[in-house]
């Protein structure tokens, strides 16, 4: 009888387990991000600020967790990744808890610079577990439930968030949020275990000579090029989709809240699928296929007018089903990158490299979209083009480094760190 190969990518108990802690877990991290998007078009009018205004408040929180993850990226492999995961995580429910009390603009900006400041690490933290814990095979599929945690934000967090906030006020739904978070801290304080096989490959390089060595190897500075492209996409439409939304495509702040969690529902059911298929077929294809789709829904989505919910419904929920295969194909791509003893490094480079993007994106997006008089927001396709653009250029970018991955899976030899002679 032949062995069935399927049976050797069987998961754990105590796999599954990290695959739910970490799930969850981004689940609360990426929904303090993302509720902001539905909240503006409660925020801006309350706070009477503007569009560029609110553009900062998005980009503060990715500006310091770019900071924060450079900072870090010295660090990231010479602790027990658990320890560094607990200690970021307090800090982000700290920053959480800070914008659930804002009065006003400038409280909420210092409040979203020092959430980014521990939770843009969080991300990083949470890939090197993932890459030391799963073999490359299988990472697709672990890849696909830890980014689930983006279309349950949509179903769960985003309606609730925007439900809480139409009844109890735009503090609420952080409330609910750091309430969350305490019980999935106390969870992995108590239940998970030391993650510290990574110890035992490091050097006798202090931080910042681990941080810089890490920083120049050529391999990893073409991957920060490409996630720096990939953060374009979602850190432009993002900010100001509800306002897009309410505005531009006709629908009223009760009908957000069930338009997120129908699209949020489609693309549950596609994740998993996705993170087979990046296993199965290929990464690479996968992402190109997930590419050439969110193009064509950029193009289509961002010049719309009034639309009826139901039409609007349908073309986000492809759209994102497009982005999310690039976030799921990518992700478990990148990680076959970097050489063990650099993992944490790299994946808090990357991070941080992600975040500053995004945040120049997102600052770059409130200058060109600007809202008139009666509302509607003006150059939204504009900024659709530019995406449209920087996604076509990923592929290009992203077949490199699919080529270098298969070169290194061949010659079975990892990535090495660049070593430089005096």
């Amino acid at each position: 009888m032949s062995t069935n190969p399927t049976k050797e990518r069987l998961f754990s108990p105590y796999q599954v387990f990290i695959i739910a802690l970490l799930s969850i877990l981004q689940f609360t991290v990426i929904l303090d991000f993302m509720v902001l998007s539905p909240l503006g078009a409660i925020l801006m009018p309350e706070l009477k600020i503007t569009t560029a205004q609110f553009g900062w408040v998005v980009s503060a929180y990715a500006f310091s967790a770019g900071a924060s993850g450079i900072l870090a990226a010295g660090f990231a492999d010479k602790f027990d990744r658990k320890q560094l995961l607990v200690f970021f995580y307090i800090g982000f429910l700290l920053g959480t808890a800070l914008c659930a009390i804002a009065p006003d603009y400038n409280f909420l900006l210092v409040a979203r610079i020092v959430t980014g400041i521990f939770g843009g690490v969080i991300g990083s933290v949470g890939f090197a577990i993932i890459t030391d814990l799963f073999k490359y095979e299988v990472r697709g599929r672990v890849m696909a439930f830890t980014q689930m945690s983006f279309a349950l934000s949509q179903i769960l967090g985003l309606p609730i968030g925007l439900l809480l906030a139409n009844s109890f006020g735009w503090h609420s739904p952080f409330w609910m949020i750091a309430g969350v978070g305490v019980i999935i801290g106390v969870v992995m304080v108590l239940y998970m275990k030391p993650v510290t096989e990574h110890l035992k490959l490091k050097s006798d390089r202090n931080a910042f000579e681990h941080l810089t060595k890490t920083f120049s190897v050529p391999d990893y500075l073409k991957t920060y090029l490409c996630t720096t492209l990939l953060a374009t996409g979602g850190f432009m439409l993002m900010p100001f989709g509800s306002a897009f939304s309410t505005n531009n495509l006709g629908l009223t702040l009760e009908q957000l809240p069930l338009v997120y969690l129908i699209v949020g529902l489609c693309t549950v059911p596609a994740a998993p699928i996705i993170g087979k298929l990046s296993d199965k077929l290929g990464k690479y294809k996968v992402f190109a296929v997930g590419t050439l789709l969110s193009c064509v829904m950029v193009a289509i989505y961002t010049p719309l007018g009034i639309t009826p919910m139901w039409l609007v419904i349908v073309l986000s929920g492809i759209m994102f089903i497009g982005i999310t295969s690039r976030m799921i194909s990518a992700s478990a791509l990148m990680s076959a990158v970097p050489a063990p003893q650099d993992r944490g490094a790299f994946m808090s480079i990357n991070s941080s490299v992600q975040q500053i993007s995004g945040g120049i994106a997102s600052a770059v997006a409130g200058m060109i979209v600007y809202q008139a008089p009666d509302g509607n927001l003006h150059n939204y396709n504009t900024l659709g083009y530019v995406v449209i653009g920087s996604m076509l250029i990923t592929i290009v970018m992203m077949y490199w480094i699919d080529r270098h991955v298969k070169t290194t899976m061949q010659n079975k030899v990892a990535p090495q760190p660049v070593v430089v002679s005096d």
